[in-house]
């Protein structure tokens, strides 16, 4: 009897004692990036009226491209802010409009939306209509630049 209390005893002893447990830092380090990629997702979320928000709906690294140039105007792509839409707040001005649907001129009514430029999607992305997300995803489409270029709205960026 006086062995199982001992044991049990032990046993009682050993429960309560630190445990000698160490966590590589490597697996703490992803842990507390998954934590915080998980937390900026959730904030991410609720800023549905960003225009970023529309072309980049997930947090996650994009890859910048070769070209810094071509890096910053497919950033000021993605974010709205080109010469041509956002020239006219410097000014004092009233912004753009466009002449054939009478509205603002924005990136994503001259990528997406305007029919003035209807013909031109299939022409350089094989498709009859196209989406920001597509046009300035992750990877951007390969003939953006050379349909900004088109359009003349390149070289206003």
């Amino acid at each position: 009897m006086l062995e199982l209390w001992v044991t049990s005893k032990q046993a009682a002893k050993s429960a309560v004692a630190p445990m000698d447990m160490t966590i590589p830092v490597v697996d703490l380090k992803k842990h507390v990036k998954m934590l915080l990629y998980s937390k900026w997702q959730e904030e991410w979320d609720l800023e549905t009226n960003n225009k970023f928000h529309a072309v980049k709906p997930f947090v996650r690294h994009w890859p910048s491209l070769t070209s810094r140039k071509a890096d910053t105007l497919l950033t000021r792509l993605r974010i709205g802010h080109t010469r041509f839409t956002h020239l006219h707040l410097l000014f004092g001005e009233e912004p753009p409009m466009c002449s054939r649907c009478n509205c603002h001129m924005s990136v994503r009514h001259i990528l997406s939306e305007c029919t003035n430029f209807n013909a031109r999607p299939l022409q350089f992305f094989q498709a009859p209509s196209v989406s920001l997300p597509y046009l300035l995803d992750k990877t951007p489409h390969v003939n953006l630049f050379a349909f900004l270029k088109s359009i003349q709205f390149f070289s206003m960026i």
